[in-house]
């Protein structure tokens, strides 16, 4: 964990109410794929955790919804505006797993950590495909982004306003290696019981510390109870208790 203060450059917003913020100030920091980072905002208390859309050089990039006063005043920042952000926070994923053809599944705001991963793994010269899932197409963004990657991208919505109507259950293809799955729990557990292959799930707790010392965010797993700041938030399909 490391301590920085963080400039914004830019804040774009994406749907109704989710944003990308982008920031630099991270140039000695080691950002893996799946970890988070904990930012403290004006006159709050505790520290608001995002998962990392992207970390490239000396450039971080976040995606988040609005969606109590934290994220709304988080919104109102602007180009110039610093941050004090506690950065190499939690697990990532296991990408020495992921095998030739990984398939990343996200829901909702579980789509941007998938974005930094699905990068690295093409990077590896891995066959990705992406499943995008949202209820209706004005939540959908980002699948120009997994595309020009050069990732096969697929976007579900529930009610068919926007690419394949149903879930991202409903777009699993026949074949893939391996799979890195973040978004909603109810997605989540659908996902545990149709996959074919062992794959990693991104988890979202109330966390209070962030960093493992206040024990908040602890889960069951079959191999006793685990912090989701600490030893997650991403956890292996077969540590979770999820087979009823």
């Amino acid at each position: 964990m490391k301590q920085r203060i963080l400039t914004v450059t830019e804040m774009r917003q994406l749907t109704p109410d989710v944003f990308e913020m982008k920031l630099t100030g991270i140039e000695d920091a080691s950002i893996l794929p799946g970890q988070f980072v904990n930012l403290s905002i004006s006159n709050l208390f505790l520290r608001r955790p995002i998962s990392v859309c992207d970390a490239n050089g000396n450039e971080l990039k976040l995606v988040y919804r609005v969606v109590g006063e934290g994220t709304e005043r988080l919104r109102q920042y602007k180009a110039q505006d610093t941050v004090d952000v506690l950065v190499e926070l939690g697990n990532g994923y296991d990408l020495t797993r992921s095998g030739e053809q990984p398939l990343l599944i996200g829901g909702g705001v579980g789509v941007p950590p998938l974005y930094y991963l699905a990068r690295t793994l093409i990077g590896q010269g891995k066959q990705v495909t992406a499943i995008l899932g949202f209820n209706k197409a004005e939540e959908c963004f980002y699948e120009e982004e997994f595309q020009k990657l050069g990732v096969k991208t697929i976007v579900t919505t529930v009610d068919g306003s926007y690419g394949q109507k149903g879930f991202v259950t409903d777009a699993l293809p026949e074949v893939y290696s391996y799979f890195y799955a973040c978004g909603p729990m109810p997605m989540m557990k659908a996902l545990y019981q149709k996959t074919t292959t062992s794959g990693e799930f991104s988890l979202e707790e109330r966390m209070g510390c962030g960093f493992g010392a206040c024990m908040g965010c602890s889960i069951q797993t079959k191999n006793g109870p685990k912090r989701v700041c600490k030893e997650g938030p991403v956890f292996r399909k077969e540590d979770l208790l999820w087979d009823d």
